[in-house]
């Protein structure tokens, strides 16, 4: 793995089989190469592969120019929303009331230990039923993708409005093999996971390459092929949206930029992808009902998100496997956006 400081890049993964990356940024040359690994995941078929998992990140960069790209401030709606490509355990509570209706004038407060997000409370239980969508037929993902997003829509956007916090829905590029977004190529070349990118709040995904894989780098799809897997790292990524316009990405860049310290902006990167995986897991609860996620199917999803974490050898910056099992569990189990807010929880359990 590279060391610091280094040029930046981004670097999208494959499936669970590659050395998987996507570029976190940084000021000149400093940056956080986001890759996660796998000591060991099993297959579906109980087959054993001990190589590493990509979970979805987040990239400020164009991975052209090579500059930081500015996230949309979370007070001010867009004034044009982006169009669709087809080519596609915190226990400090918050103070205020949840169930009183916020007043006309809001003042947002947009910092990591305090956001004002951390009231919202928990999703709603929602009816969304996947169907049986196969992930190796690019349409049938596709659209499955596309209908989950509106079902996140519909979860986070009243919660946050209740609020006072101006939501407005990503969009999605979802391509069959490969596309070229605002925040670089998708996927990366070797690499297979989807990005989003703060330019146009868009989420980029490659459906071949999630589920079959993009050179050395094997798809999710090789490991498991329930499409409840993908869809928790599409929810994953809708998380470093909601992060986005609720101004924890900012206040995250800022912390980011103002230090020099690589352990630190490692430690930063971390908290920010556990969080997003939380954000992830109340999603996935939410609608457990109608998906449906089984039991099995739950115990599936709780033994991935115990695979995926830093591989060895590479920058610490996604959290152990057991902390990315933690928290994904914490984001299922308690239901609450503030029990998701890993800026205020122990460094043991964001290691």
């Amino acid at each position: 793995m590279p060391q610091w400081p280094q040029p930046p890049r981004r670097r999208s993964g494959g499936r669970v089989a590659g050395v998987l990356g996507a570029v976190f940024g940084g000021v000149a040359a400093l940056f956080v190469l986001i890759v996660i690994g796998a000591a060991v995941f099993k297959s579906s078929a109980g087959q054993d592969t001990t190589t590493p998992v990509a979970v979805p990140t987040y990239s400020p960069y164009d991975s052209h120019s090579q500059e930081p790209v500015p996230t949309r401030k979370p007070t001010r709606r867009p004034t044009q929303q982006p169009t669709q490509e087809e080519t596609d355990t915190p226990t400090q509570k918050p103070t205020q009331d949840t169930t009183v209706d916020p007043p006309a004038q809001v003042t947002l407060n947009t910092s990591l230990k305090n956001n004002t997000m951390y009231r919202a409370g928990g999703l709603p239980r929602l009816n969304c039923p996947a169907g049986s969508a196969n992930i190796f037929n690019h349409s049938q993902l596709k659209a499955l993708i596309l209908k989950t997003g509106k079902c996140m829509d519909r979860a986070w956007g009243p919660i946050l409005r209740k609020q006072g916090i101006a939501f407005s829905p990503p969009s999605y590029a979802i391509a069959s093999r490969r596309g070229r977004g605002a925040c670089g190529d998708y996927p990366s070349a070797g690499s297979m996971v989807p990005y989003y990118c703060p330019r146009n709040n868009t989420i980029y995904a490659s459906t071949s390459a999630m589920a079959r894989g993009n050179g050395n780098a094997r798809g999710y799809g090789e490991i498991i092929s329930w499409h409840g897997g993908i869809i928790s790292m599409m929810a994953h990524e809708y998380g470093h949206h909601i992060q986005n316009i609720t101004g924890l990405m900012d206040s995250w860049w800022n912390g980011t930029l103002a230090t020099s310290s690589s352990n630190a902006k490692l430690a930063l990167s971390r908290k920010l992808e556990l969080q997003a995986t939380c954000f992830g897991g109340m999603w996935m609860r939410s609608v457990a009902g109608s998906y449906p996620v089984g039991t099995s199917d739950r115990a599936r999803l709780f033994w991935f998100y115990g695979q995926v974490g830093d591989y060895p050898g590479y920058p610490r910056d996604h959290g152990t496997p057991r902390n990315n099992n933690l928290w994904f569990r914490q984001g299922w189990d308690k239901n609450k956006t503030f029990q998701c807010n890993t800026w205020l929880a122990p460094s043991s359990t964001t290691s």
